[in-house]
């Protein structure tokens, strides 16, 4: 129970940057806020734990870390996609700029150089995070489920408060059709490159969630004699 708790612990944490900006797109906070109270926090607390539990269960370590790694290095090929289809009109924004102006609490002033690594770098820490909850919940035996995942999370984004604030309809649809597309194509590379990339690195191949809950449910043989 003890690691169902430690896992259950990362997950919350590494869940923290993913979550704040669809809340404050919709409407329950600004994000500059939010990455002070709970974002900045969270990070800082996650890398203690993960140094904590480093000796003591290494697996959970490697998940951590190289699922950091593996996620931070996926958003490249999301990126690869996505910036083709921005530039070629098919999004209504660049959305790493948008979330530094309100990162940094400038949508009166508009993007600067500081508001432009920030936002990045939360673009960067947000695939960082997907990658943890991927190498802990789905591990890394599989290259294939990380495109499910990246799907998904592609599914999840035109289905949260981002795409109602941009005011382009269901799936981004009264933009254009190149927009769920775009969206779409992106995640499944970032899913892609995350499979790859954590089957790589990882070492880690069962979901350390999965086996650890499944463990807890079923007792062992030897622990009913």
């Amino acid at each position: 129970m003890k690691r169902i708790m430690l896992i259950a612990v990362f997950l919350l944490l590494a869940a923290v940057g993913p979550n704040i900006f669809p809340a404050a797109e919709a409407g329950y906070g600004n994000l500059s806020t939010f990455a002070v109270q709970l974002l900045l926090p969270a990070i800082a607390a996650l890398i203690v734990l993960a140094l904590a539990v480093r000796r003591r269960q290494p697996d959970l370590w490697r998940a951590v870390a190289w699922g950091a790694a593996a996620g931070a290095a996926a958003t490249v090929a999301l990126e690869i996609v996505r910036l083709p289809g921005y530039r070629l009109g098919y999004m209504p924004g660049n959305l790493p700029r948008l979330m530094g102006v309100l990162l940094l609490n400038r949508f009166a002033l508009g993007p600067n150089l500081a508001s432009d690594l920030a936002g990045w770098a939360y673009h960067f820490w947000n695939g960082a995070s997907f990658g943890i909850i991927y190498a802990l919940v789905v591990g890394s035996r599989r290259v294939w489920a990380g495109l499910v995942y990246g799907l998904a999370i592609g599914v999840g984004f035109m289905l949260s408060p981002v795409v109602t604030a941009l005011g382009v309809g269901f799936f981004g649809l009264q933009f254009s059709i190149g927009f769920p597309v775009t969206v779409l194509l992106a995640h499944a590379a970032f899913g892609l490159a995350l499979g790859w990339l954590a089957w790589r690195w990882t070492g880690v191949p069962e979901s350390p969630g999965l086996t650890t809950l499944r463990a807890c449910l079923v007792p062992h043989p030897m622990a009913e004699r």
